[in-house]
């Protein structure tokens, strides 16, 4: 069900974000990038983050090009592969170094997950591992910094997590694993993580707010072409341009994440998407059912810390 909320946002007009500073996951491509560029176009300084150099480099280029007027130090770019758990502890070490957060967009994932089932570094299922063990550990150890300002995470759903809610008894998928089924279960363990985190931060008395939110269903071949960041192919266009109706560019798909991420109305939390569930303006909206499951979230609470060794400090950051 949606929700009414207040008509006046206009996701092409920000609030000026100047003095600001967020972290996004991903932002070299797709949905991290818009979202990164659009936060920056506000005012805001943002660390572009993801797992290949080159990559990061060609997009805060865009960046520069795109928004002439940010000041030179409105983006920063760290090498932080959410795969790996040894790459999100040292990201999370040298941003804690830099001062607070004001929030943090927990946006990587794996869209097209292999066919057969592959493992990371650490051991785990990659999929699962990139979209919910990386972003929990992430979390956990940029808590403090977020704190300090009254920060907020916002972690990336999906309206998939409605169509096929599959219970994650088997996060990491040991037996019977399929890439759909890796990528909606990655999908619901990260809303549930969301939910759980928020839960858990009122409880402790941290001024965190944890948030969830999901882009709809925004596609590469409805995305503006951007040197070193989309280029989709004429097939893809053609194909993407023929489901015009029910989806949106990934530029649109971030408008809800960038909502979800500073929008003072956004209360902890809550769940956002687009207006018409697969695209438009974003709007406050009810999840579905298994990613509000108390009992499933505090399942996954275990198995990500069981999995990352990665325990949230809870208590110390609400007494500092």
């Amino acid at each position: 069900m949606v929700e009414v909320v207040r008509t006046t946002w206009d996701p092409r007009h920000l609030p000026d974000l100047t003095g600001r500073a967020y972290l996004v996951t991903g932002s070299n491509a797709g949905l991290g990038y818009f979202a990164s560029e659009q936060l920056i176009r506000a005012g805001a300084r943002v660390y572009m983050t993801g797992r290949h150099p080159n990559r990061l480099a060609a997009a805060r280029a865009a960046v520069r090009r795109r928004v002439p007027d940010a000041s030179p130090d409105a983006t920063e770019t760290l090498v932080l592969d959410t795969s790996n758990l040894g790459s999100v502890r040292s990201a999370a070490a040298s941003v804690r170094g830099k001062g607070g957060l004001d929030g943090v967009l927990l946006n990587a994932g794996i869209v097209h997950p292999p066919k057969e089932r592959e493992t990371t570094v650490d051991g785990h299922e990659v999929v699962f591992a990139t979209a919910a063990l990386g972003h929990f550990a992430l979390a956990g150890e940029l808590l403090r910094p977020l704190a300090e300002r009254s920060g907020r995470m916002v972690w990336v759903g999906s309206m998939s997590t409605s169509l096929t809610p599959y219970d994650p008894v088997d996060p990491q998928l040991a037996e019977g694993y399929t890439a759909w089924r890796a990528y909606v279960q990655s999908k619901i363990a990260t809303s549930a993580l969301g939910f759980e985190a928020d839960r858990r931060l009122r409880a402790a008395g941290v001024p965190v707010e944890s948030v969830v939110a999901h882009p709809g269903y925004s596609t590469s071949g409805r995305t503006p072409g951007i040197a070193g960041v989309n280029a989709p192919t004429k097939g893809t266009r053609f194909a993407d341009n023929l489901q015009a109706a029910i989806t949106q560019s990934k530029e649109h798909g971030a408008w809800s994440l960038v909502r979800a991420l500073i929008d003072p109305e956004v209360e902890g939390g809550e769940f956002w998407g687009p207006r018409t569930i697969a695209r438009g303006e974003p709007r406050r909206q009810r999840a579905s059912r298994i990613t509000r499951d108390p009992d499933v979230a505090a399942r996954l609470w275990r198995a990500a810390e069981e999995s990352t060794g990665v325990r949230w400090p809870f208590e110390k950051v609400a007494a500092a």
